[in-house]
């Protein structure tokens, strides 16, 4: 049960998205840049970027509760924003590190909306595990690293990087600089077009060490678990939006002289996609009320919420296609946007079948993610 400020959080940002995010039904425009005055709206007006970090670094010091309900909303109109890979990802990555020096550098343009940051993990493997970071990063005249990043989120966006790298003692984080020597960006032509990914190659490109070398992996760990739990939280708006466009068809649509709502198969279908979504919003919200308590039981319940939310948003955005019919099938109409939205965000930060595993292995030993 949200408190009654996180319940005005959510009507300001459901007010705020409606007036300027609405979503289009032509592919090609769901692929622009994202709306810098809509960006800076949420920065600086609403404060949205800086909801999370703590104040020290000129944030609102609220919690993963609060984000979570800002990132249900935004999942809701298929936002195209690098808002994900910046505050979801890169922030908190900053802040797992434990390194004051580099939050106290980054943080703060981040809350303002001024830089825009994403994590590279995954490489040609595109696993989201320990043993899967092999691109290298060695020292000479400084830190360097060598290799190639995939589906890295905005990453052509970011104007920095916050890069997981493996030196002699094991995973560490590097801060890189999009304007620094060796790093090249390409887009990467992704299923969905509401979110933008691409390849980053490394090459002797200079970077910053972020945290203690060779603990990069524990701060990775918890940034995975909450990022799992606010891409589960977008995807339970966004579920939800799906099931809304169904119910509104089915009251206007008419077949055989009647609304189709009107008939049995229809009604049975949308409240199964009802009870589905009310199981998910339930897991990513006691994932979120987890994290926001520093509770040991987060990476179980992250697991927990990502699956469950992920097999749930794609149940809905694919009944939502047969609800409609003919004309869900079409390039006019938004269904398909979010049926993309939901098989891409299905398999970002790992599959149901992937965090079923690490659900089973965290349950019976507490691993950390990547463990498995």
């Amino acid at each position: 049960m949200l408190t009654e400020e996180q319940a005005y959080l959510r009507k300001t940002v459901r007010e705020l998205l409606a007036d300027h995010a609405a979503r289009t039904t032509v592919p090609e425009q769901a692929v622009a840049d994202h709306d810098r005055e809509l960006w800076s709206l949420m920065a600086q007006q609403v404060g949205l970027h800086g909801l999370a970090i703590p104040e020290r670094f000129g944030g609102a010091g609220c919690g993963p509760v609060e984000l979570a309900v800002v990132f249900e909303e935004m999942g809701a109109v298929l936002l195209s924003a690098p808002f994900f890979a910046s505050v979801g990802l890169a922030a908190n990555a900053i802040l797992a590190s434990g390194d004051e020096d580099a939050s106290a550098d980054y943080l703060p343009r981040i809350a303002t909306g001024e830089r825009i940051g994403t994590l590279a993990l995954t490489e040609d493997g595109g696993r989201w595990a320990e043993a899967d970071v092999q691109l290298a990063a060695t020292r000479t005249d400084g830190w360097r690293l060598s290799g190639r990043k995939t589906y890295v989120v905005d990453g052509c966006a970011a104007d920095f990087l916050v890069v997981a790298a493996r030196t002699d003692v094991g995973v560490s984080l590097f801060l890189v600089e999009s304007d620094a020597s060796g790093l090249d960006r390409v887009p990467v032509e992704a299923l969905d077009p509401t979110r933008q990914f691409a390849t980053v190659t490394f090459d002797g490109t200079p970077a910053r060490l972020l945290g203690e070398q060779g603990s990069g992996w524990t701060a990775l760990s918890s940034t995975l678990d909450l990022g799992a739990i606010f891409l589960a939280s977008e995807q339970v708006g966004a579920a939800q939006r799906c099931l809304d466009m169904a119910v509104d068809y089915a009251k206007t649509r008419v077949q055989f002289g009647k609304p189709i709502g009107s008939f049995q198969a229809i009604k049975h279908k949308c409240a199964d996609l009802l009870v589905s979504i009310e199981l998910a919003r339930s897991a990513a919200l006691f994932a979120a009320e987890a994290a926001a308590e520093g509770s040991s039981e987060t990476p179980v319940l992250a697991s927990l919420a990502k699956a469950v939310c992920s097999e749930s948003f794609v149940r809905c955005a694919t009944e939502n296609i047969q609800i409609h019919g003919g004309i869900g099938f079409t390039w006019e109409h938004p269904a398909h946007l979010y049926f993309k939205r939901a098989r891409a965000s299905e398999v970002l930060l790992g599959s149901p079948g992937y965090h079923r595993r690490l659900l089973a292995a965290r349950g019976a030993s507490g691993l950390p993610v990547g463990s498995v």
